[in-house]
C-alpha cells in the first residue's frame, strides 16, 4: 500500500540555456529555410525533444554521408571535430552549429593550449560526441582521463607544460578528485577556471543534494545516453537515496515507493518540462491519499544564449 504523501520538486531542473538554443536554433531553420533540413546526431539526448522535431520536419542523421551534397545541416549542441567541419565545407552544405557556446568555449581553449605546445588532459568519458569534437581540435595533443587511475598513470612529453580540460557536462566535484591528482603529480599544471564547467550541471546535482535531505526516493527524468542525467542519478545515490533514471512516466513502478513518503522529482538538461508534470500526475495516482507537491527552488538561472548569425537575418536563397 502506498504511503506516499509528500513530492519535492528540484529546481533548477529541466532545460539550460544551451538546449534551449539548440532547439530554438532547429525549430528557426525549419522556417526560415527550404527543407528539407538536417541534423547531425540528436540535437540534444532526449527522445522527446528529438521526435518533437522530427515531427516538424527535422531529418536525423548519424552521419555527413546520408545529407544530399548543398543540404541544410544542422550541427548538434555536443559539438564536432574541425574534420567534421571539413568534411561538410565538401559536400558543399549550408551548416548551422547549435553547438553549446561554452562547449566552443572548451574548443577555444584546446586550440589555445596545443598552439602553446601544452599537452592537454582532457575529463570526460570515452565515446561521448562532445569529447569527440573536442579531441578533434588536437588529436596529438590531448589525452584523454575518465579515472584517477588514468590521472595517476599518464605519461607526458613535458611535465611543466600540462594543461587540464574538461567536459562541460561534469561539475567541479566530478573532476575534483582527478584533478588533485594531476595536480601532485605536474606542480605547473595550468587548470581549467569553474567558467568552464557547465553552471547547468553543477546547478541540477547541488539541487539533488538539497533534495535528498529529505526525499527517499529520487527520479531523474531523462535519456539513457544523457550523461547529466546518469549523473544526478549518481548524486542521489552518494547521498544514500534509492535513485531511478526513468524516460518519462511510463517507466515508473508503483513498487519503487511501498513505505515511502516523500519522492524527489528533476530531470535532467535535456529533458522537457512536460515530462516532469506527467511524471507528478502519476505519482498522485499512485498515492491513496492528497499529496503535496513542493517546488524547492536552490538557485535562479537566468543565463540565455544567442542564436547563430544566420538566423539572426533574413536569408537569401
Amino acid at each position: 500500500m502506498s504511503t506516499l504523501k509528500k513530492i519535492i520538486l528540484a529546481r533548477p531542473r529541466g532545460f539550460c540555456a544551451g538546449v534551449e538554443r539548440a532547439i530554438e536554433i532547429v525549430e528557426r531553420t525549419l522556417e526560415l529555410f527550404p527543407q528539407p533540413v538536417y541534423v547531425r546526431k540528436e540535437i540534444v539526448h532526449n527522445p522527446h525533444v528529438v521526435n518533437a522535431l522530427h515531427r516538424k520536419g527535422a531529418i536525423f542523421v548519424d552521419e555527413l554521408t546520408q545529407v544530399p551534397a548543398g543540404s541544410t545541416t544542422i550541427f548538434s549542441a555536443h559539438g564536432v571535430s574541425p574534420a567534421v567541419h571539413a568534411a561538410a565545407k565538401a559536400r558543399g552544405l549550408r551548416i548551422i552549429d547549435a553547438t553549446c557556446p561554452l562547449v566552443t568555449k572548451v574548443h577555444v581553449e584546446a586550440i589555445r593550449f596545443a598552439r602553446d605546445g601544452y599537452t592537454l588532459l582532457l575529463i570526460g568519458h570515452t565515446g561521448h560526441e562532445e569529447v569527440e569534437g573536442t579531441m578533434g581540435e588536437a588529436p596529438t595533443a590531448i589525452r584523454l582521463i575518465q579515472t584517477v587511475e588514468d590521472a595517476r598513470r599518464i605519461a607526458v612529453d613535458n611535465p611543466d607544460k600540462v594543461a587540464v580540460i574538461t567536459q562541460t557536462t561534469l561539475s567541479v566535484e566530478d573532476t575534483r578528485e582527478i584533478i588533485e591528482t594531476l595536480k601532485s603529480r605536474f606542480p605547473k599544471l595550468v587548470i581549467p577556471s569553474k567558467d568552464d564547467i557547465c553552471y547547468a550541471t553543477q546547478n541540477r546535482q547541488n539541487a539533488v543534494k538539497s533534495i535528498a535531505q529529505e526525499a527517499e526516493v529520487i527520479l531523474v527524468i531523462g535519456a539513457k545516453n544523457s550523461s547529466n542525467s546518469i549523473r544526478l542519478t549518481e548524486v542521489a545515490e552518494d547521498a544514500h537515496r534509492k535513485a531511478y533514471l526513468i524516460n518519462d512516466a511510463k517507466e515508473i513502478n508503483p513498487r519503487w515507493f511501498d513505505h515511502v513518503q516523500c519522492v524527489g522529482v528533476t530531470s535532467g538538461a535535456s529533458a522537457p518540462e512536460h515530462l516532469v508534470q506527467e511524471v507528478v500526475e502519476a505519482l498522485k495516482r499512485i498515492a491513496t491519499a492528497n499529496v503535496e507537491v513542493e517546488e524547492r527552488q536552490l538557485v535562479r538561472e537566468d543565463v540565455s544564449f544567442g542564436l547563430p548569425l544566420e538566423l539572426a537575418r533574413p536569408v537569401t536563397h
